[in-house]
């Protein structure tokens, strides 16, 4: 469902974010690290990097033929500042403390003194470019949810839509970048179609049926189980499996601290250990997923073992001032809990009984945990019915435990307000890390985005935290980055506000044989709408066959 073309802000459901819009610099699907002008020629700073001055090209034009100058980029900068999330206004506030235009096509970011730096000109590079003619004359408000989209420079425009079910996108014809370096053999449909649907078998009936012809499968049921039909053993559909290389998406449901019982670490241990992922896995799942235990899987910025030389001097610091207990220097890395083959593991059930007693909630004649007299409840908050085969297994053993546990499933919209509003004990999140963590960790875990930053939805408040975060952002070498890293996922790990779910090192696709794609294809990306391309060919065939 969608009924907005607004991302930047937490009202309204926003559709599909299709890359609509650029910023001045850019990178690439198989450079994590590097960053390139893209709407500059050149930039310019100082050692100190005080401050940054882009050279914006002049050919770059909106979609509708305008062209973009240094007064939309410092347009688009206060009209974020002015109506922007307030965790996105915070972060940029301490980096940023002046932008200037210095004539028709360069602009000047200046750099507050306490801003890292290492970081900053990437951060200032990266904002989009917004047209302000279209925003003044329309009266857009960024905070709002809007059908009207905001006019970008990127390769396509949308031609038409239906709210909820259906967008088309066009290419641009007059694209400003079609001949660019960086474009070569990219942005190869004239139209990309997206179709949304209510649930996965709807969608995958309409796939068989060739309604569309592209689909990224996400459920392992369905991959394991439902592609055996006759387009696909004749060869009018292809099954692939595509390597990832990025950054495994650290999925989980998170607990709600502001709740007093979830505050307490022994309590969420318990709940953490009535999640038996490796049942899920094998009955649920097909044996497709691997268990996500670090917020860096997949990549060498995960933490292992016990801390490093290096991560023990970030450490001790933290454990002198009694921010950290001593075990955190010695211990291993906190995992996710393991389970037995049955989904009812007797084994994590005593010792979760064992964990909620000596926290003081007793278990009661009706089998339900109550300390000071309140039951010990917790609802999962949900609006997928697919997530319901996974869900109530949990539920059931939480309540075996003694947690009267429910799933709450509600329909996307009431979804979306109650997770913004900390409506919920268990909801789930993703937490997308990236291979050069900076300041945006602070959205994510800071105590200063705990009352109100759509990505730190656990509301975690943590001082210990908060400096590993700072040795972080003020990291100078990768080898420091990425020491201070495992310092830091290692501690969020210990904390346990988080019940870890699954994540795939591949990308699962089907599609009908119409398209083509680069191989390999880049670490980073699966490029579908980037770096495939059309048979036209082969289209005709499968179209002279009746195929869609």
């Amino acid at each position: 469902n969608f009924d907005s073309f607004n991302p930047w802000t937490r009202k309204g459901v926003a559709a599909f974010p299709f890359g609509d819009t650029e910023s001045i610099l850019t990178g690439t699907a198989d450079d994590p690290y590097g960053v390139y002008c893209y709407l500059c020629t050149t930039l310019e700073y100082p050692e100190s990097k005080d401050w940054v001055i882009f050279n914006l090209r002049d050919d770059v034009v909106f979609s509708d033929g305008t062209p973009v100058d240094a007064e939309d980029a410092e347009f688009t900068f206060d009209y974020f500042m002015d109506q922007g999330l307030p965790e996105f206004v915070a972060r940029v506030s301490s980096y940023v403390t002046d932008v200037e235009v210095l004539d028709t096509y360069r602009i000047k970011y200046t750099f507050s003194p306490d801003a890292p730096r290492r970081d900053v000109v990437s951060f200032a590079g990266g904002l989009p470019i917004l047209s302000e003619d279209q925003i003044t004359a329309n009266d857009k408000r960024l905070d709002e949810p809007t059908l009207e989209p905001f006019m970008g420079t990127g390769p396509y425009v949308i031609d038409s839509f239906d709210p909820g079910r259906q967008i088309i996108y066009g290419r641009n014809p007059n694209w400003w970048a079609a001949d660019h370096p960086f474009n070569v053999g990219r942005f190869n449909f004239d139209t990309i179609r997206i179709e949304y649907f209510s649930d996965s078998t709807a969608a995958l009936e309409a796939f068989k049926a060739g309604e569309f012809l592209f689909k990224n499968e996400n459920s392992s049921k369905d991959w394991a189980t439902a592609y055996d039909f006759p387009k696909l053993n004749d060869g009018t559909i292809i099954k692939e499996e595509v390597p990832d290389g990025s950054i495994g998406s650290a999925q989980a449901w998170v607990f709600n601290l502001r709740r007093e019982a979830w505050q307490d670490p022994d309590v969420r241990e318990a709940a953490r250990l009535m999640f038996n992922f490796e049942w899920s896995n094998q009955t649920l799942f097909y044996d497709l997923y691997e268990r996500v235990n670090s917020f860096w899987e997949n990549s060498d910025l995960e933490a292992t073992g016990t801390p490093s030389e290096g991560e023990l001097a970030i450490l001790e610091p933290l454990v002198a001032d009694g921010l950290l207990p001593e075990a955190i220097l010695t211990d291993e890395v906190a995992m996710s809990p393991e389970s037995g083959p049955q989904n009812f593991d007797r084994k994590n059930l005593r010792r979760a009984s064992r964990l909620l007693e000596g926290a003081g909630w007793e278990i009661g004649d009706d089998g339900k945990r109550r300390k000071d007299g309140q039951v010990l409840t917790l609802d999962i908050l949900s609006f997928s019915p697919t997530f319901d085969r996974i869900i109530n297994p949990f539920v059931e053993n939480l309540n075996r435990v003694g947690i009267d546990a429910k799933l709450d499933r509600v329909d996307i919209a009431q979804y979306q307000e109650r997770r913004r509003n900390g409506d919920w004990d268990l909801v789930n999140h993703t937490f997308s890390m990236t291979f050069e963590p900076g300041d945006s960790l602070k959205q994510w875990y800071a105590s200063i985005t705990a009352e109100d930053s759509s990505r730190n939805l656990m509301y975690l408040k943590d001082p210990a935290v908060d400096r590993l975060i700072d040795t972080v952002v003020e990291a100078r070498t990768l080898e420091d980055l990425t020491t201070a890293t495992h310092a830091l996922d290692r501690v969020l790990r210990s904390y346990g506000f988080w019940v870890p779910q699954w994540f795939k090192d591949v990308h699962t696709v089907a599609y009908y044989d119409v398209y083509r794609h680069p191989d390999p294809l880049p670490p980073y990306s699966l490029g579908d709408t980037d770096l495939w391309w059309w048979d036209a060919g082969a289209a005709e065939r499968l179209k002279a066959q009746g195929a869609f």
